[in-house]
């Protein structure tokens, strides 16, 4: 089950779908006391990260985590942490508390382990799951072909975090598990590009999650997806 929702700009995307999103975090505070946000890295959210940002809402009760991450150091361009850090943790959300997946562990493995213990423990569901797609159906960091794809994308796998990695995916990778991220109250994929939007149109025509693992979000989501895309 999805939702689309188009818009002429990347702007104008950003700044509708971090009111939609600020206004899911605060009512989870009126009514929990706390909000959870786990956010996607990448190229596309900047702009929503930049917008989100500067919205008031009671960010000190905001816990902020990442959909998946790279295995490297917050120091490394690469890194899902130093963006988040840069676009998204300043301003008003500079009082969110961020629970980083990359942990100095020897192995990718070892990292997924230690930060199933940590951000891992955040209470579920999340609040919101903001959720993007590469050019070969990957989302979060189920990759095809990807090591450890078919427990990730198993609701029966009892690990929050795993490690994955796959020769579409550069790094080794942490990422949080199908089961964790598909019933956010809300849940997003967020797309821009015409490109994009193709691949999507090929995610939802067809069936084979191995082949596009959006497809398990797309099909098996607890949560209605909504889709944000511009071109």
């Amino acid at each position: 089950m999805s939702r689309f929702h188009e818009f002429a700009g990347a702007e104008a995307l950003a700044e509708a779908m971090a009111d939609r999103v600020a206004a899911t975090l605060s009512e989870a505070i009126g009514a929990r006391g706390r909000a959870s946000i786990a956010v996607s890295g990448g190229t596309t959210p900047g702009r929503f990260f930049d917008a989100l940002s500067t919205r008031p809402l009671d960010w000190d009760k905001v816990d902020v985590t990442l959909v998946d991450e790279r295995f490297v150091p917050f120091d490394n361009p690469r890194s899902n942490h130093a963006l988040v850090a840069g676009r998204l943790l300043k301003n008003a959300a500079s009082a969110a508390h961020f629970l980083p997946l990359y942990q100095p562990e020897p192995t990718a493995e070892a990292a997924a382990a230690t930060a199933s213990r940590t951000a891992g423990a955040l209470a579920a569901p999340f609040d919101v799951v903001v959720l993007g797609m590469g050019g070969d159906g990957h989302t979060a960091s189920f990759f095809p072909g990807g090591s450890h794809l078919s427990q990730a994308l198993d609701m029966g796998t009892d690990a929050p975090i795993l490690s994955m990695e796959a020769d579409g995916a550069g790094e080794p990778r942490l990422t949080f598990s199908f089961r964790r991220l598909q019933d956010a109250r809300l849940l997003i994929l967020h797309i821009e590009g015409e490109a994009k939007r193709s691949v999507l149109e090929k995610a939802q025509a067809g069936h084979e999650e191995t082949e596009m693992p959006v497809r398990a979000v797309l099909r098996r989501a607890a949560t209605e997806v909504d889709i944000y895309w511009a071109p």
